[in-house]
């Protein structure tokens, strides 16, 4: 009595629920609570609760002999059956090992939320500082394709992430949704050149309105009632804004619009186009492409429209500027540019698309307190107003995608 059956029997804790391996006992009563399977020996009952979430929640609990462990089944945890005794210490060893592990997840996410936010406001500030200086946007966007270039190469270099298999099919639409990624951030690097990097950015809350708006018009998405109408706070939010803010003017206005439709319609095209493929070209493997497409088209069309601009010799004869600290913050900001998109590609592997909404949303509320605040950015009640309206829509919107709309009785 209270023996188990084998002294070599591996237990896999955290399987999937129609298949669940538990020691054998000899002699010993089993039952079925929901998702607990309890076993129990002479008089120390073994409690297994499997669960089939995604995401890792380990619980580990005692009351009296009754011991209850809440795994994953993406984790597989394996023991070795010696003893009852030797068990019990096994199962306590493998819950302590699941919650560290979990932990260390929490851990990792903050810290790239962190490096998400940080980059993405290093980025904008530094951008808006070298603008001001060299007022290129194509020359300094190219500049920052081609570190954003030098990266990727590094990440394939050293098998950070592994090398994309592109098919002959997916050629087209890789360079159409290139193309259309080198406009957008043009086209953004034009508005915040223009205008305060605060107001950008209350007018890029207007991409939700766009991604409705081309998602019907190509995909056929009808939106339900609620995303309709968390449209209409960030269209009165952005409307309000507008025409309280001290640095308005139709260029950065209009391409910070522009952009926002660029930006939406290269969304929009990835689902049509139907590109990504499990063999190898994942979100991060895309973006990897589009940054080098970007840089290649960029640097003959910046050389026409705009010039040989970056060159040490021009930069000390017209522009009288400290060369060395404008050259470190050009580069610098191609490193964050390319360094906040590729963690938010990273993030979006580990939480649901809703969640990563959200945090972007949070990302543009922290992101414009920010530029505010290190530009002493001058800001009316009313154009706060407006701000804040636009950036609440957002966060409604997210969650309104979440509502189903309800099928029709036939």
């Amino acid at each position: 009595m209270g023996k188990f059956g084998a002294a070599n029997s591996n237990v896999a804790l955290s399987t999937p629920l129609h298949r669940t391996y538990v020691p054998r006992y000899q002699n010993c009563s089993r039952w079925n609570s929901g998702n607990d399977i309890i076993f129990s020996s002479q008089n120390k009952p073994l409690k297994l609760r499997w669960t089939s979430s995604t995401d890792l929640r380990s619980n580990l609990s005692s009351n009296g002999n009754l011991l209850s462990i809440t795994l994953l089944n993406k984790y597989s945890v394996k023991l070795r059956a010696v003893s009852e005794e030797g068990e019990e210490n096994a199962v306590v060893a493998a819950a302590a090992a699941a919650i560290k592990s979990d932990w260390a997840s929490t851990l990792q996410l903050v810290v790239m939320f962190g490096l998400w936010y940080s980059f993405n406001i290093y980025f904008n500030i530094y951008n808006k500082q070298v603008l001001k200086a060299f007022p290129y946007p194509a020359t300094l966007t190219a500049l920052q394709f081609g570190c954003g270039t030098l990266m990727v190469l590094i990440m394939w270099g050293f098998n950070l992430h592994p090398t994309p298999k592109l098919k002959r099919s997916q050629v087209v639409p890789v360079l159409t949704l290139g193309l259309i990624h080198t406009i957008g951030n043009v086209l953004t690097n034009i508005s915040l050149g223009k205008v305060n990097v605060s107001f950008t950015h209350t007018i890029k809350a207007m991409e939700p309105f766009f991604t409705v708006m081309l998602s019907f018009l190509f995909l056929a998405q009808r939106p339900t009632l609620w995303v309709v109408s968390s449209l209409v706070p960030i269209v009165g939010g952005v409307a309000l804004a507008s025409t309280t803010d001290t640095s308005f003017n139709w260029i950065g206005f209009s391409t910070a619009m522009a952009s926002n439709v660029t930006n939406q319609s290269r969304n929009v095209l990835s689902k049509m186009f139907m590109i990504r493929d499990k063999d190898g070209l994942d979100n991060i493997n895309l973006f990897s492409l589009m940054t080098i497409i970007s840089f290649a088209l960029l640097v003959p069309t910046a050389i026409l429209t705009e010039g040989v601009r970056f060159t040490p010799a021009y930069l000390q004869q017209y522009t009288g500027l400290n060369l060395k600290d404008l050259l470190l913050k050009a580069i610098f900001t191609g490193i964050c540019f390319h360094s906040y998109q590729q963690i938010s590609y990273m993030i979006l592997h580990k939480v649901s698309a809703v969640t990563h909404a959200v945090a972007n949303c949070v990302k543009r509320v922290v992101l414009i307190v920010a530029s505010v605040i290190f530009f002493r950015t001058p800001v009316s009640p009313v154009n706060a107003l407006g701000t804040s309206l636009a950036l609440a829509g957002v966060f409604m919107y997210s969650r309104a995608k979440l509502i189903k709309p309800k099928p029709k009785n036939a």
